[in-house]
């Protein structure tokens, strides 16, 4: 006998997360680049953050020189498109003028943050993501963003060994704060994830 899956997030009735979900008008839209082997990953956080983010699109695959919906995008938002990914040329985000003591560092940073109109995230494994980065050369000719470190993560059910990891519901909530400059916007997206956390805990509990 097949499960009866919701029709909303697509999981069985019992493990259904639309409970977590929060309505957030995100002014940047997203475009997750979700690994195949993630798309069925229960513990996986971009299905409950593409319901909350009225503009998030998601695009499975490994190599996307043949999407449209991508190629699309990239003449959409020419240079004013970026990657949130930690490579050597990245900038840094920050909340506008916090922790910076140059003003002319500080108006250089706020400009470059209020020219991003749309991000782009890599949903993967560490080592998927870096081959899925280093198998797209048109991830290399856009800019690239990265979060300040000391983000502590909420992500209890997926561990990894990498230090400062997030999840890519936290790591796309934590840029759209920064540059939107609106953090009590997202926090509730992540006080749910810590429910949401603990939802899918309860499962590993049962089966113990």
């Amino acid at each position: 006998m097949s499960r009866v899956l919701c029709q909303q997030c697509r999981r069985p009735e019992k493990a259904c997360i639309c409970a977590f979900t929060v309505a957030i008008d995100n002014h940047i839209p997203v475009i997750v680049l979700q690994h195949p082997s993630e798309v069925k990953q229960s513990k996986g956080t971009v299905s409950l953050l593409q319901q909350s983010l009225t503009n998030c699109e998601v695009i499975v695959g490994e190599t996307f020189a043949d999407s449209d919906v991508l190629r699309q995008r990239l003449i959409q938002y020419a240079d004013k498109i970026v990657l949130l990914y930690p490579s050597k040329q990245a900038l840094t985000l920050s909340f506008p003028a916090l922790n910076i003591t140059d003003n002319n560092q500080s108006e250089d940073i706020e400009r470059k943050m209020s020219k991003i109109k749309c991000i782009i995230i890599l949903d993967g494994t560490w080592k998927k993501a870096y081959r899925m980065f280093m198998s797209n050369a048109c991830l290399h000719n856009i800019n690239h963003i990265v979060l300040p470190q000391g983000i502590v993560s909420l992500y209890e059910i997926r561990k990894t060994k990498k230090d400062h990891a997030l999840s890519s519901l936290e790591a796309c909530c934590h840029a759209l704060a920064r540059l939107e400059n609106e953090p009590e916007k997202y926090q509730n997206l992540l006080n749910s994830f810590v429910k949401f956390n603990q939802f899918q805990q309860s499962f590993s509990q049962h089966s113990d």
